[in-house]
């Protein structure tokens, strides 16, 4: 698998906001601010593990197609699996 640059990205984003959370605790600030940014993080790496599936799918089916050792289908079904675990 290779990660783009773009995935790199968003991890790093990830990870700007949770220092920002640990901050917002250090300074005692109001609950409610820091579980919305606890959900925002959340939904953050939601969508980073679809765009890390998803484009793990797609070049596992191509080399399925091209070498016709794997299943496509069977590949499909093994990426709704990881989103349905990583939930």
């Amino acid at each position: 698998m290779d990660y783009n640059d773009q995935m790199k990205n968003r991890v790093k984003r990830i990870e700007g906001q949770l220092r920002g959370i640990l901050n917002m605790m250090e300074e005692n600030k109001d609950c409610k601010e820091v579980i919305t940014q606890l959900s925002a993080t959340r939904s953050a790496i939601d969508r980073t593990i679809g765009v890390i599936v998803s484009s793990n799918l797609v070049e596992c089916v191509r080399a399925a197609n091209e070498s016709g050792e794997k299943d496509p289908e069977q590949l499909v079904k093994e990426a709704v699996n990881l989103l349905v675990k990583s939930r």
